[in-house]
């Protein structure tokens, strides 16, 4: 039986299990718009592999493959300033700058002073507070997207929450 190439071996897949592929990452990442390049990067992988018939069971490759996809995801996702994201979201009021310029000055200057103390965090920590406080997620879904285990979640968020608070101290 010849051996079956990286090309044939990877179109099977995404026969087979394209649907279960997206709606797996559909359940995993918050924006909607990075699935796409997340399923070409989980079969750009799979295409790399050099010997395809050492690979005992195609499924659970692919979705250890999307596993760790998403995982990378999640650690760039933390590691990108959300500073951009609040500070949209506080200037998405429709236009209204009838405020008291004092607090405009005094959010702005609470923003940065978020943005530095979260630069300190580390990557895994970040992505933590991130996931929990602004996405919503459960100790079990951030364990499920880092890779970890619930108990190093909850570890994560607390030294996240100790080191934040702590950071914020300083600042004043």
């Amino acid at each position: 039986m010849p051996a079956e190439d990286p090309q044939t071996f990877v179109n099977d897949l995404v026969a087979s299990h394209g649907t279960q592929l997206r709606r797996f990452l559909l359940r995993r990442v918050r924006n909607v718009a990075d699935v796409p390049d997340m399923i070409q990067e989980v079969y750009l992988r799979m295409l790399r592999i050099q010997n395809v018939d050492s690979v005992r069971s195609p499924e659970a490759y692919l979705f250890t493959v999307a596993r760790h996809v998403v995982q990378q995801h999640t650690l760039a996702q933390s590691a990108t300033p959300p500073s951009s994201e609040l500070a949209r979201m506080l200037n998405d009021r429709g236009g209204e700058t009838h405020g008291d310029p004092a607090l405009e000055v005094g959010a702005h200057e609470c923003l940065e002073q978020l943005q530095s103390a979260l630069d300190r965090l580390s990557p895994k920590v970040r992505a933590t507070f991130l996931l929990s406080r602004r996405d919503g997620l459960t100790f079990d879904e951030i364990a499920v997207q880092l890779g970890t285990t619930r108990h190093m979640a909850k570890k994560y968020l607390m030294k996240g929450l100790t080191k934040l608070r702590i950071g914020l101290e300083e600042a004043e």
